[in-house]
Parts: C-alpha cells; structure tokens; sequence
C-alpha cells in the first residue's frame, strides 16, 4: 500500500492518497505565521488500517521540512502528538 500526503494549498487542507487515490485529508489554516491543523478525517471504508496515524505523521513530516510552527486543534491530531513526542520542537500551544 502505497501512501502519501500532498499539500492542497487551493483547499487549505493536505490531502491523504493511498495507492494514489483520495483516502482523507488534513485541513488547516494559517494564522499569525502559524499552521493551525483544525480538522482531520480518513475515509470510513478505509478505517483500522492505521490510516490516521499515518497521515498525522506524513502531515507532520511535511510540515516540519517547511520549518512551520505548527498548532493542533483537531481532536485527533492533539491526542496523536500526546501519544508520539516526534514533533514536540515543531509544536505551539494554541
């Protein structure tokens, strides 16, 4: 299974494609040079398959490599960066 994140700029949000097909997305917005994740879903015939966590993490990569300061607000990703300290430097508080 091939899975990727791209960034959708147009739509503020980073789409999650799996085997280059549509799977879920990040939205986001930024705010005071900040990238706010707001919101985050993965396709419901596609859950169980780590699927989230995956695009948490691609997500997350991503946004590290553009040196972005980064605040979560989506349920998931709050409780994922609880769980997995990786991205800690990258991470603002609301």
């Amino acid at each position: 299974m091939d899975v990727q994140v791209r960034d959708n700029e147009a739509e503020h949000r980073f789409d999650l494609l799996v085997d280059g097909e549509p799977a879920g997305l990040a939205a986001y917005r930024v705010r005071d040079g900040r990238t706010v994740i707001t919101h985050s879903e993965v396709d419901p015939s596609l859950r169980g398959r780590g699927l989230g966590g995956e695009l948490a993490r691609l997500t997350l990569d991503e946004l590290r490599a553009r040196s972005a300061r980064v605040v979560v607000t989506c349920p998931f990703f709050v409780r994922y960066v609880e769980q997995h300290h990786d991205w800690d430097d990258i991470l603002e508080d609301r």
